[in-house]
């Protein structure tokens, strides 16, 4: 069997258990494709899932490698795939729930969960995009309906899912609220933030206006918070954990509406995406590139917070 550089999580822990290591190439199913990883993403769940924090993945023998998000090149067809072929430039977010053995030289994926890469972004571009803009759109698409000229609230907005979310509610007509810290002021104004809310300086439940929808990335007491600038019918969307009783509770009283929900892959809504980033409304931001070989120190970095957009591995830099 032919092999391949991967990285591999050989025991649940932090970022030191992921191990940079020869492994076996994968050969394709029928309905699969072996994609030549150029970039994969690195994001939050990443490293949740590393350390053990869901019992995810019970029936899954360590070492598996991890990571959803890749770009690259098309290297073997399925024999049941049409639409593809060798040679192809692809992006997308595979197999989650299941582990999506991004972070390798060659990974083999569901043709129906990828989709072409958008010409105008290169490889590690397009691999900041999949997780966090399938996320983002779905958050204030499909689960608070935002149209245009409604106002809606994102905190975090500097960040992986935030970034692309004020582009996304833009895109669209919406008036765009967000937070951050006081440093990426410039930057999210430049993504086109109506207004700016410094959630260290400021309290956003007292500086903003009534609005139809909050996104929120960050969870615990902002949830609560939250409640106090969304209108009667408005939408509480929690993206990192589940809205706790007494806040659902208190959002019902109110007649607020919460959501929470686990992304998935999603082809369709991804080509979409890909149509906003070509016609250059969009455009993804990536703070740090790392060689694979150094996946933990990418994991440390996104572990310590404050990452401006995403962190994507290069995987055509193989260490010895």
């Amino acid at each position: 069997m032919e092999e391949m550089k991967a990285v591999r999580l050989h025991a649940y822990g932090g970022p030191e258990n992921l191990v940079y290591e020869e492994a076996p190439r994968p050969e394709p199913a029928g309905d699969e494709l072996v994609v030549r990883v150029h970039a994969a993403g690195v994001n939050v769940l990443d490293w949740l899932l590393g350390e053990g924090g869901f019992e995810h993945f019970p029936d899954v023998p360590l070492p598996w490698i991890p990571g959803w998000d890749i770009s690259g090149v098309v290297e073997v067809v399925g024999n049941s795939v049409s639409g593809f072929e060798q040679g192809d430039s692809v992006y997308g977010m595979v197999r989650l729930p299941e582990p999506g053995n991004a972070y390798a030289e060659y990974t083999a994926v569901p043709a129906s969960q990828v989709v072409a890469k958008p010409p105008i972004l290169d490889h590690t571009q397009a691999a900041a995009v999949p997780m966090t803009g399938l996320t983002a759109w779905r958050a204030l698409f499909d689960e608070a309906g935002l149209q245009r000229g409604q106002r809606v609230l994102i905190h975090a907005a500097s960040g992986g899912v935030g970034h692309l979310a004020v582009q996304f509610a833009k895109a669209v007509g919406a008036h765009v609220v967000a937070t951050a810290s006081g440093s990426n002021r410039e930057y999210v104004n430049s993504l086109g933030a109506d207004e700016f809310i410094d959630y260290r300086e400021q309290r956003f439940e007292t500086s903003v206006a009534p609005v139809h929808a909050v996104i929120d990335t960050v969870g615990g007491e902002v949830q609560q918070r939250s409640l106090d600038v969304l209108k009667r019918d408005g939408v509480l969307v929690a993206l990192p954990a589940e809205v706790p009783d007494e806040v659902k509770a208190e959002a019902e009283r109110r007649g607020i509406r919460t959501r929470h929900f686990s992304v998935e892959p999603n082809a369709d809504t991804l080509t979409k995406i890909s149509r906003l980033i070509d016609d250059g409304r969009v455009r993804p931001t990536v703070s740090s590139v790392y060689p694979l070989a150094e996946a933990q120190a990418a994991h440390e970095e996104g572990r310590a917070g404050h990452v401006r957009g995403k962190l994507v591995l290069d995987a055509t830099t193989v260490a010895s």
